[in-house]
């Protein structure tokens, strides 16, 4: 090129031009910029002093067009296995040893760099992308160790020419790919590997730096900082396994980095407050977590001085934070505000590094003492959030998150010390309580804790993501055999036990916590039924006995009003807690007493009033759901008791109820909030209630009980009330839909069978449908039911001996009005075992083998139209697979013979699909 004036003139004509020869000679002449590395430095002199955007264009697509195939080629998986592309981080990549000499030219790394150095960002961000891939190149591509400490050389040096000119880094897209990069240097290399490097100290220090800038520029780089200090905690960990004699620097470099950290959040929240942010980091669960996710590993490298640098800043806070709470007004609301945030962020510190204790190489002792240092601040903390002006203010976000914050503390430190295991190792940490604080053993904590858990149930009664998170820290003790059992020994506990009503826990009466009851009621119940005492559970029992009387007491108009309904609401998520809680044949007779039969009436009275409110009919379902399932064997009855006969008519009597009026009412705009749901859980209701083996089902017909019938009918109208489409779209509806289906053929087939032909055929045919889905359990359903079938069919009738019963005669009536109805099911379970991945390839073979029993015609059917529809030079191969797949296997049901055809049928697959593979 003679000038600039001259490329700008031809890369006019390239895209203005309408002379074809004109276009075709200057597009030949300026193709040498995109085919040729060597016009790198052209194209950036173009971008810089180019007056013309045609030569823009051409210097900058010259550049995108090379480095999106590289960046294309690297992001390419050479050994099938595809990384989560809604996530930015991927393990190492898997290049092809022919790219060897390429990787260990010193140039291929370098052209990236002179591509960043292109004042285009798209070109920049790009070439970054492409190089935190080289960064992340398998180790094993380097045969040799030179090659690699070289590639790194490369890496590091051109990362800490970026370093120190800054270039590019002021572009936001720029900025986090390049932090990306220097988050994968200790990912793929070890810390002895960039130690080895000649100007190893100078890039550390430059990385050290850029660290503390990135951090003190939060509000910019907030998403970037999570690979920087990826980086450093990374650093820290290796230098215990580290042999090499050369200085780390990070005794030196890590410590400013910890404390940036910590400085920045404190400032953050004066910052926030000051621009009135409604996006705050302490409200986004996942994000605070990136951003605790490496700082622990960085404190605990310098535990203690980083323990002094936190106690020194949340001193004076706490300080601050007590005295305002003996003022008589909260006086300046905001300045309070930000004392709250300020102190939340410190207590989330201070969780986080607890959290990893159990990680950390370091000495336990001394690791213990500075633990109790930092714990005792927040436990002093606590005794502080909940007095004085203090106790006005739960309303308040910042109090809100300050709570939340405590909470975590408290998870955590209770897993490292309060544990079952635990509490026996950490004699350090409670002898330095007892000197700060005065508690000197577990249970004394024990009890603060519980005490604080109490507190946050009365007071935040408004704040739902308190109240759960308060709860899940309830359960988490409950839960624990050790723990458990010393919850019963505190005042706390016993508080909460015996004054568990709506006046000592409001939030109890906020409907928005509605489902926060139904788990404290189960943790309660939990911590009831540890003591075999029935007195203390019907003493517990006896606020909600009192609540259920005046609910019984109701005038039927009256159950329409609010407060009505959502006492008797309230009183079923409790109930259904409590239900949980029952996990032996003992704490389920205590339930069943206490409620049968004398509150039965009310259950029936709420379903049949107010049947078409879901809002009261899906707690009192949800309760049955669960008060009918037998878990454990927990409802197991002595031989001459009734009760499971007498369960069994309340539930008939409670579906019939709700489904003779659910099927009257018009279908609404929320058909799946209003019908199918109420629909869904009145299946699960009856499915678990006859698969329970606590009933002896034979009673109802010898004594003409019509409990077993009317529940049956009434169950398979809203059954097939609802279309295939939405039972297929909705997953709930489809899983309790087909386990239904799956307990009726299992165990009331005749039921099915006597119904007419047309509807018969359409339940099989769903069951079809359900094999075809993608869900691995409803198509285990589906295949049991099929099965089920099958096997009367073949028992009953291909191999009965006597007169065939009146249930076998209508299956061949129905069968022999639709004949293809058992082949079609066969064709399409073959088709899912050899065409299909399947997970339950062992549920599906038993009704493949049941089918193939029916009718051996309908098996030699099948088998040729699978054949014909193979290459004509595969069809005597595979005619071998299928000679096989029945090979020693007998003309029966039985145990041992399933399994042998099983066995065969995974041998057919595989030989069936290698063979069409290769061909």
């Amino acid at each position: 090129m003679e000038s600039l004036a001259q490329l700008e003139l031809l890369c006019e004509k390239l895209y203005n031009s309408r002379d074809s020869a004109e276009r075709a000679h200057a597009e030949n002449t300026l193709k040498c910029f995109s085919e040729n590395s060597d016009y790198i430095s052209q194209c950036q002199y173009i971008l810089d002093n180019a007056s013309t955007p045609y030569a823009l264009i051409l210097a900058s697509s010259s550049l995108r067009d090379p480095l999106s195939l590289a960046l294309r080629c690297l992001s390419f998986d050479f050994v099938g296995c595809p990384v989560d592309e809604s996530s930015e981080e991927f393990g190492t990549v898997q290049l092809p040893a022919s790219w060897r000499p390429l990787l260990q030219d010193p140039s291929t790394v370098q052209i990236f760099f002179d591509y960043y150095k292109v004042n285009d960002t798209c070109v920049s961000k790009e070439a970054l992308e492409c190089l935190v891939r080289l960064a992340s190149v398998r180790r094993s591509i380097f045969v040799e160790d030179p090659s690699r400490t070289q590639f790194l050389s490369h890496l590091m040096s051109g990362t800490k020419e970026i370093l120190q000119t800054g270039q590019g880094l002021a572009d936001h897209g720029n900025y986090h790919e390049f932090c990306r990069l220097l988050g994968r240097f200790k990912v793929n290399f070890q810390l002895s590997e960039l130690l080895s490097i000649e100007f190893y100290g100078e890039w550390i220090g430059l990385v050290a730096e850029f660290t503390t800038k990135s951090l003190l520029s939060w509000q910019w780089a907030s998403n970037s900082v999570y690979y920087l200090l990826s980086l450093w905690s990374r650093l820290v960990t290796s230098v215990p396994y580290l042999k090499s004699d050369t200085p780390s620097m990070l005794d030196e470099t890590v410590p400013k980095i910890t404390e940036g950290f910590i400085t920045s959040r404190i400032n953050s929240v004066q910052a926030s407050f000051a621009n009135d942010s409604s996006d705050d980091t302490l409200d986004n669960v996942d994000v605070l977590q990136e951003q605790l996710e490496s700082l622990p590993y960085l404190c605990r490298f310098q535990y203690q001085n980083s323990s002094i640098y936190i106690i020194n800043i949340m001193e004076p806070l706490l300080q601050a934070y007590t005295e305002r709470s003996r003022l008589p007004a909260p006086g300046d609301a905001n300045e309070l505000s930000v004392i709250e945030g300020q102190l939340t962020w410190l207590v989330h510190i201070i969780a986080a590094i607890l959290k990893i204790r159990q990680t950390i190489g370091c000495s336990q002792e001394s690791q213990e003492l500075i633990d109790a240092e930092l714990a005792a601040r927040v436990l002093q903390l606590i005794n502080v959030t909940d007095t004085g002006v203090h106790a006005q203010r739960y309303r308040v976000l910042s109090k809100q998150r300050l709570g939340r914050a405590i909470l975590i503390f408290v998870q955590n430190f209770r897993r490292s010390y309060v544990g079952d295991q635990a509490m026996h190792s950490s004699k350090q940490l409670y002898a330095r309580l007892s000197e700060l604080l005065g508690l000197n053993d577990h249970l004394v904590l024990l009890n603060a804790i519980v005490g604080k858990i109490a507190t946050n149930l009365k007071c935040y009664a408004e704040c739902e993501d308190v109240i759960d998170h308060t709860l899940s820290l309830f359960l988490e003790l409950a839960s624990g055999y050790m723990t458990g059992k010393l919850l019963l020994k505190l005042e706390s506990t016993k508080f909460i036990i015996a004054n568990h009503s709506r006046d000592s826990f409001p939030f109890l009466e906020e409907y928005r916590c509605a489902r926060s009851r139904t788990t404290f009621y189960y943790i309660l119940g939990c911590l009831v039924f540890m003591e075999d005492t029935p007195v203390k559970f019907r003493s517990f029992m006896e606020p909600l006995l009192q609540v259920a009387v005046n609910l019984e007491a109701t005038a039927d108009a009256a159950f329409w009003t609010d407060v009505v309904k959502y006492a008797f609401i309230g009183l079923m998520r409790d109930l259904r807690g409590i239900a949980m809680a029952t996990n032996s044949r003992r704490t389920y007779g205590l339930l069943f007493d206490w409620l049968y039969p004398s509150l039965m009436p009310l259950l029936l009275k709420a379903i049949s009033l107010c049947a078409d409110e879901p809002e009261v009919t899906t707690p009192l379902l949800k309760f049955m759901c669960e008060f009918v399932l037998n878990k454990a064997q927990r409802l197991t009855f002595d031989s001459s008791s009734p009760n499971g006969i007498l369960l069994f008519r309340e539930v008939s009597k409670l579906i019939v109820a709700y489904g003779s009026r659910i099927l009257l009412l018009p279908n609404g705009t929320d058909i799946y909030g209003s019908e199918y749901k109420g629909i869904w859980i009145s299946l699960a209701v009856l499915s678990r209630a006859l698969c329970g083996n606590y009933v002896n089902f034979g009673v109802f017909e010898l004594y003409g009980d019509r409990a077993l019938a009317d529940a049956l009918d009434i169950s398979l109208k809203m059954s097939l009330s609802v279309p295939l489409s939405d039972i297929l779209a909705f997953k709930k509806l489809s899983k309790a839909f087909y386990g239904y289906i799956e307990v009726l053929f299992s165990s009331h087939i005749t039921f099915v069978l006597n119904l007419d032909t047309n509807t018969f055929v359409h339940i099989v045919s769903t069951l079809e449908s359900g094999l075809k889905g993608l869900d691995t359990g409803i198509s285990t359903q589906c295949a049991s039911a099929i099965d089920s079938l099958a096997a009367f069919y073949f028992n009953n009738i291909t191999a009965a001996d006597g007169p065939p019963s009146p249930a076998a005669l209508n299956l061949a009536r129905h069968i022999g009005e639709f004949p293809t109805l058992f082949p079609q099911i066969l064709k399409t379970l073959f088709e899912i075992i050899i065409f299909e991945d399947a997970g339950n390839q062992w549920s599906l073979s038993r009704p493949i083998l049941s089918l193939i029993m029916i009718s051996e015609q309908m098996f030699s059917n099948l088998r040729a139209q699978i054949l014909a529809s193979q290459p004509v030079d595969q069809q005597q191969r595979l005619s071998q697979c299928f000679e096989k797949l029945m090979s020693d296997v007998a003309r029966n049901l039985e145990p041992k013979n399933r399994d042998k055809f099983t066995k065969n049928l995974t041998t057919f697959r595989h030989d069936f699909r290698v063979k069409n593979i290769q061909a």
